[in-house]
């Protein structure tokens, strides 16, 4: 998300006029390269982290807490705390 985030600033400097970015041009042999690479990395990254499974963990493990979370509510609405030992 950040490199998406910096080629839209990139973007968005060059056609309002601020700065150095103001002074690059659109020509396929000239700068448009640069605006390009932020996009080009984001796509890399995002192909990168499914295929390793970096997002599956990371959705699995914020689907661990949510599910853990409610757990404990719910104990605790029932009048049991989440780690209380039982005596038989």
């Amino acid at each position: 998300m950040f490199f998406v985030i910096v080629g839209v600033l990139l973007i968005v400097l060059n056609l309002a006029g601020i700065g150095p970015i103001a002074l690059w041009n659109w020509e396929f042999s000239g700068d448009l390269w640069k605006f390009t690479v932020p996009f080009i990395l984001a796509a890399l990254w995002w192909w990168w982290s499914d295929a390793t499974g970096v997002n599956k963990r990371r959705e699995m493990n914020k689907m661990a807490a949510k599910k853990q979370k409610r757990r404990e509510e719910n104990l605790q609405a029932l009048g049991m705390s989440p780690r209380k030992s039982r005596k038989r």
